[in-house]
């Protein structure tokens, strides 16, 4: 799910194109970083239920899973801050949530199935390999992926499964036997081919039906008040004067929008 997640957002990245302010190099900023902990706190809890419920009972499987996720989440938050440091750069709160998420990805397909110390080892793994990935990517001038979905979700995904095949109790490579490994190889291509030629192709039937981009006044402007006439955020009053202006019915507009906007 993850691995066809960040695949199908990489072929929409492509498809789609990069944003204006992409193109300009025009930098953003996170616009609130307690939402973000919050989430990320809601998604940590969630995926107990997640991995620990696929047992589908209050057993060994489940207890061994229920640990497992959260090691490999603590150990590659923690991963991922340190390499932020390395880097010289100062550790964030949005760094350790990524990590949190990017470890939380990566053991889901191996929560049941390794040992604790194996567990820790898959989160920091995935954190190097997603962090590398997200630093290249931000770095390359041809992609915009907004919200790093490939580099975390999609890589995550890649590593937690070939690492499964490599730490699985009594079948994985390291027990000596390259079949389950194997099938992990073999899956990986399919789901990687499939999610990237079915969601091109959708994207791209997409665009020619109804168009995927608004239009570059609308981007300017903003999604939030150019497709949903309103704002979650506060918005200063000459940016919503000039958006009103622009609208035929303005006057309907800034009775909505004086209702909406956080003051």
């Amino acid at each position: 799910m993850h691995i066809s997640a960040g695949i199908a957002a990489l072929a929409g990245a492509m498809v789609l194109g990069r944003r204006n302010g992409h193109v300009r190099n025009t930098s953003s900023s996170t616009p609130n970083v307690p939402y973000v902990l919050l989430g990320t706190g809601l998604l940590w809890f969630g995926w107990f239920g997640f991995n620990a419920g696929s047992a589908l009972g209050a057993n060994e499987l489940a207890a061994t899973s229920f640990v497992n996720t959260n090691l490999a989440s603590a150990a590659a938050l923690i991963a991922w801050l340190l390499i932020e440091v390395v880097r010289g750069t100062k550790p964030t709160a949005v760094g350790a949530c990524t990590g949190a998420v990017v470890g939380l990805v990566a053991i889901t397909p191996a929560a049941g199935y390794v040992q604790y110390g194996q567990s820790i080892l898959i989160g920091v793994v995935a954190a190097l390999v997603s962090h590398a990935a997200v630093h290249w990517q931000n770095s390359r001038p041809t992609i915009d992926d907004t919200l790093d979905v490939f580099p975390c979700h999609g890589l995550g995904g890649i590593v937690g499964m070939l690492l499964t095949g490599v730490f699985a109790d009594k079948v994985g490579l390291i027990h000596g036997t390259a079949t389950v490994f194997g099938y992990h190889v073999l899956g990986l291509l399919i789901v990687v081919t499939y999610s990237f030629v079915g969601s091109w192709l959708l994207l791209k039937l997409t665009a020619k039906l109804f168009g995927l981009r608004v239009k570059p006044a609308e981007e300017q402007l903003g999604l939030d008040l150019s497709q949903h006439e309103e704002s979650t955020y506060h918005v200063d009053e000459e940016f919503e004067q000039t958006y009103q202006s622009q609208r035929p019915d303005s006057g309907k507009i800034a009775h909505r929008m004086s209702d909406s906007l956080v003051s």
